[in-house]
């Protein structure tokens, strides 16, 4: 781990090996202060704000670089941290951000998720067992017949039902009548079966419209929602994260190919930092081409043991099938929330469908 007051920050650079230290040097200098060295006149500045290369590795095809910044720079600020690890360098076509290290005090400082959804696991009577998830899709459909989903997926025996993150505030679904018409239904669900089925509105739009969200599905008794931090920007999802501390808040990847960070550490680790309770990312065998590699590396991200800040769930989707479940929880164990979005809704009874999804996963609680 890196000094109290340094962030590491690893870089792959596919760069000649003639070029690649004055490459490292240049870098260090551009996350940090941005101009030439010989133009600061001031100590503290060179001494301790400059960045520094601390290691250089050939890997063959490209090289890693590892460069410490100072954390003074950070202070705490969700989008000045992605600023100091990747502003400018992303803007060469060849550098890619592979993985930081965090000092303690920062990490601590930014904490993770203000809900532990080992909780809201043992409240759902998911101990021992992954929980299930299901979307609320596609966008289009009218309020009622969202709603009518939901009841069905609920009466199905669900964890969690979040909108798809398409669905926003628009006119064929407004984001209140939604919410309403939806949370009433997983309410009348639940009271039917005695489940406690969750429902997470999908929420959108700038940061004021986000929080009238988040207050409108708090007064309807909901203690989840999804959102796209790379869509609704990291810090606002940071300050909705601490200004909500009850609200599970699941982070959907949408955006976060967009970038060349590497995705365990961005789905894995920065949206955990900044206040994720649960992280949806695409599965390996899916549509989206992830590695088993890479979702092994995500899910470790998510929920391995952190100083100072709380794990994440990790929620493989993308690709997941009543016949794949099996594999898929063999492959990311117990401590996982597994969705399924379309291969539930393509199915002639929905709820019939839902259930046996249920039903599988409670079984894995009764296996050693």
């Amino acid at each position: 781990m890196p000094d109290s007051d340094r962030i590491l920050a690893h870089y792959r650079i596919a760069a000649p090996a003639a070029e690649i230290a004055a490459r490292a040097r240049a870098i260090a200098v551009e996350q940090s202060v941005e101009m030439p060295l010989e133009a600061i006149a001031d100590s503290r500045v060179l001494s301790d704000i400059v960045g520094r290369v601390e290691a250089i590795e050939d890997r063959g095809d490209a090289f890693r670089v590892t460069v410490s910044l100072s954390a003074e720079t950070v202070d705490g600020d969700a989008g000045q941290l992605m600023n100091v690890l990747f502003g400018n360098s992303s803007l060469h076509d060849d550098v890619t951000l592979e993985n930081a290290d965090l000092p303690g005090p920062l990490a601590a400082r930014f904490g993770g998720p203000r809900v532990d959804m080992a909780t809201r696991k043992a409240r759902a009577g998911a101990t021992g067992r992954p929980m299930s998830c299901a979307a609320l899709k596609p966008q289009g459909l009218s309020v009622a017949a969202l709603a009518q989903l939901a009841g069905r997926l609920a009466l199905g025996g669900v964890d969690v039902i979040k909108d798809d993150h398409g669905l926003a505030d628009q006119a064929f679904s407004p984001f209140a009548e939604r919410v309403a018409a939806c949370a009433a239904a997983v309410r009348t669900a639940n009271a039917e079966t005695g489940g406690s089925t969750l429902y997470a509105p999908s929420v959108t739009g700038d940061l004021d419209r986000m929080r009238a969200q988040l207050r409108l599905a708090a007064d309807e008794g909901l203690s989840a929602a999804l959102i796209a931090p790379m869509i609704s920007g990291l810090p606002a999802f940071r300050a909705l994260a601490i200004e909500f501390p009850h609200m599970a808040l699941i982070a959907h990847p949408a955006m976060g190919g967009a970038q060349r960070i590497a995705a365990p550490l961005l789905i894995g680790k920065l949206f955990r930092l900044f206040g994720a309770s649960a992280v949806i990312f695409p599965t390996f065998g899916g549509r989206f081409g992830y590695s088993a590699q890479t979702c092994a590396e995500i899910a470790a991200a998510a929920r391995s043991s952190w100083p100072g800040v709380s794990p994440a769930l990790p929620a493989p989707a993308g690709g997941v099938t009543l016949e794949r479940l099996d594999e898929i929880v063999e492959f990311f164990g117990r401590d996982a929330m597994i969705l399924i979005g379309g291969a539930l809704l393509a199915a002639p009874d929905v709820t019939a469908c839902a259930r046996q999804f249920a039903t599988r996963l409670n079984a894995f609680a009764e296996r050693p």
